[in-house]
């Protein structure tokens, strides 16, 4: 799966050691841009700790994720885990093909000044006024 959105803030960063040696956990938090924000929480473990730090807020990014859900006493956990990372680039505004003209003054065509009275006896075969 995919999502995108820019990033929040850095949550919190979590260390410890277990049987199989040291590990690291490092909360990233974007809001993804939609009709209708919502915001995520993405749980980075491993070599994934060090991009999440180089990001900063406002920076928009895509992340390859894995959802995963587990219980533990009778209450379910679930994590969104990205593991790989795309800093999105701002959309660059394309130079322009053509230089812009000066707007051209308007000149007024002169009319046909035919007077109100003239005009409403002229008889067109419509009784409608316009």
């Amino acid at each position: 799966m995919e999502i995108q959105g820019k990033v929040v803030r850095l949550g919190n960063l979590t260390e410890g050691t277990s049987p199989r040696g040291a590990w690291r956990k490092q909360e990233l938090i974007i809001e993804t841009i939609e009709q209708y924000p919502k915001q995520v929480c993405l749980v980075c473990w491993g070599d994934r700790v060090a991009e999440a730090q180089n990001f900063t807020p406002g920076q928009t990014i895509k992340a390859q994720i894995s959802i995963e859900s587990r219980e533990f006493n009778g209450k379910w956990y679930t994590d969104v885990r990205p593991f790989r990372f795309d800093l999105e680039m701002a959309p660059q505004t394309q130079p322009m093909q053509q230089p812009m003209q000066q707007p051209q003054e308007f000149v007024a065509q002169p009319q046909t000044n035919i007077p109100v009275t003239e005009y409403f006896e002229t008889d067109n075969g419509d009784d409608l006024p316009f």
